[in-house]
């Protein structure tokens, strides 16, 4: 099973960016804990301040991989293009967001690339991501 994350925008200073948003570890860090507990998963990992960077990851693997976790960062809220990339691909996306986006600034509340995602997980940290892994182990199984 091949799963690709991919991160948005200021996600490459986890650790260091409102820790009391985001928490205190780094996610290179996070994402070795998160490989060794599911080691019967290839798991990618990519990071892109840069919206068309995003856009060609998107493209690259989703035709080829089983599932996609995405945190958009605040392309979420923005992203046309990244809404569209999601459903012209055909590997399922989870959208995952390490705060609780409706706990926060309204302008956060809405997501413009939900509705072309398999689901949303949002507020329980970076386990998200976790529970996004478990989702798609899950659905691959059935």
């Amino acid at each position: 099973m091949k799963i690709q994350i991919v991160n948005g925008p200021n996600l490459n200073l986890l650790g260091k960016r409102e820790p009391e948003v985001y928490g205190s570890t780094n996610f290179e860090t996070f994402f070795e804990n998160l490989k060794a507990s599911f080691s019967s998963i290839q798991i990618s990992y990519y990071q892109s301040n840069i919206e068309g960077e995003i856009i060609n990851k998107l493209h690259e693997v989703g035709f080829e991989y089983d599932g996609i976790i995405l945190n958009a960062g605040a392309y979420t809220h923005t992203s046309i293009a990244i809404h569209d990339a999601i459903g012209a691909i055909k590997t399922p996306v989870v959208e995952v967001h390490i705060s609780n986006i409706y706990a926060r600034e309204e302008f956060r509340h809405k997501s413009i690339i939900t509705s072309k995602c398999a689901g949303l997980i949002t507020g329980f940290g970076m386990e998200g991501y976790a529970l996004a892994l478990l989702y798609l182990m899950n659905k691959k199984s059935t």
